[in-house]
């Protein structure tokens, strides 16, 4: 009985350590990111609630970096939320002829939205409810009708919806990137990949790259939630950001 005790103890103490030392991450994180928007006014001046459901410091200082650098003109969002709020800023301070898709499975969220953001005239936001799909022998969550909604490549994805899946979470992404071809130069930036859904997926996303023989870069930024991040070889640097 005291041994199994003991376990028990070390195996709690263990994991208070894990999760003390990503919210350390994250504290850094937030300090990091904070520095990083310092001059940008259209940042500094807005409510941005980050965190729990939305994206933690990690994935906005990601964000921010790769809209301030490398200024994606076609941008895909899957998700709608702060870093649509995030983005559509950009948009109309910065980013002045980029375009920006966001597809959202909510209307009633949409609305709601509606009332307390106004986006950019650039910012598009489409409805495609979810449907359940099988991958690979597990059901996930995907946009009914996705396909029909987009006719065009981007040079940025961010991966943030629909509601995840246990296992192969948010697979849209895979099917669009089996369109692309080497010649194609893109970043995809991929919340919550703590989750093993998410991880699921981003697999999936590194074995159609191989395979199609896209020269890829990938890296992980960790905090309370981890954001993984993948670019073509013309943006090799995202992963030292």
């Amino acid at each position: 009985m005291i041994i199994k005790k003991l376990k028990r103890i070390i195996k709690e103490n263990k994991r208070l350590h894990k999760s003390n030392l990503l919210y350390l991450k994250e504290l850094d994180w937030a300090n990091v990111y904070h520095d990083s928007i310092r001059g940008q006014k259209w940042l500094t001046n807005m409510s941005l609630n980050i965190g729990r459901w939305a994206g933690n410091y990690a994935f906005f200082y990601v964000l921010n970096r790769v809209l301030l650098d490398y200024k994606p003109k076609k941008i895909l969002e899957f998700g709608l939320g702060e870093s649509t709020k995030f983005v559509s800023a950009f948009l109309e301070n910065y980013l002045l002829e980029s375009k920006h898709v966001v597809i959202e499975q909510d209307e009633a969220w949409f609305e709601s939205f509606k009332n307390r953001f106004s986006l950019s005239a650039n910012s598009k936001v489409i409805i495609c409810p979810i449907e359940k799909r099988v991958i690979n022998n597990y059901e996930a969550n995907f946009y009914k009708g996705l396909n029909q909604q987009l006719d065009q490549k981007f040079d940025l994805y961010i991966v943030d919806g629909p509601f995840g899946s246990n296992r192969y979470s948010r697979y849209d992404i895979v099917e669009i990137i089996e369109k692309c071809s080497n010649e194609d130069e893109f970043i995809i930036i991929f919340d919550d990949y703590n989750r093993v859904g998410e991880q699921d997926t981003v697999n999936e996303l590194v074995n159609v790259l191989k395979r199609k023989g896209i020269d890829f870069h990938k890296g992980i930024y960790q905090g309370v939630k981890s954001v993984c991040v993948i670019g073509t070889s013309k943006y090799r640097f995202i992963t030292s950001l």
